[in-house]
């Protein structure tokens, strides 16, 4: 996993807090990288099943462990499902996305763990990346799902992610991700 230093740090310390609270994966940035995308990030996202479910003895735990809280209104981490931090020892910020049911639990099942010197990291599978970064829909997004499908779309389960694509249109009653997606293929097909 090509990451930086400083984000490789922050993994290997993250791990062990995390390993104690639940099934986790990388995902965001970092998860683009790792899957050789060359790109600038300062941040580390991942999301956790958070088991048990005590986002405030969490916060202690990971507090203990040189992660500062960003954000400390239990409102906010109800009402947005994220816990924002900061590694003290590297300066980086990250965020962890506390998991619901459904999408995200299907993520967490198909997560893979990569080698992180000798840590193992779960990292989200890069089909699932595609689907995230088509989902959030910025253009730096939208750029990152071009780049993975063009390093690695021949290898990839499109029929599996226009699925997913397909059931999130349903449940948001929205049209533009199966759109968005067969550009990212086409764009990819024309950049070779």
């Amino acid at each position: 996993m090509p990451l930086q230093p400083a984000a490789i740090e922050l993994l290997t310390a993250l791990a062990a807090v995390l390993a104690r609270w639940g099934r986790w994966y990388v995902f965001g940035a970092q998860a683009v990288i790792g899957y050789g995308v060359p790109r600038l990030s300062a941040d580390v996202d991942v999301t956790l099943a958070l088991d048990p479910d005590d986002p405030a003895r969490f916060a202690r735990e990971m507090d203990e462990a040189g992660f500062a809280p960003r954000v400390t209104d239990p409102d906010f981490v109800q009402r947005t499902r994220v816990m924002p931090f900061v590694h003290r020892a590297t300066g980086m910020p990250l965020d962890v996305v506390l998991a619901g049911s459904g999408l995200e639990e299907e993520f967490l099942q198909r997560a893979v763990t990569r080698r992180l010197g000798s840590t193992g990291v779960p990292v989200i599978e890069i089909g699932d990346l595609i689907v995230a970064k088509v989902l959030a829909g910025r253009p730096k997004d939208i750029e990152d799902a071009r780049a993975l499908w063009r390093l690695h779309g021949r290898n990839l389960d499109a029929a599996r992610i226009r699925d997913t694509l397909r059931l999130l249109e349903e449940a948001l009653t929205q049209s533009d991700l199966l759109p968005v997606f067969d550009s990212v293929v086409r764009s990819a097909r024309t950049d070779c």
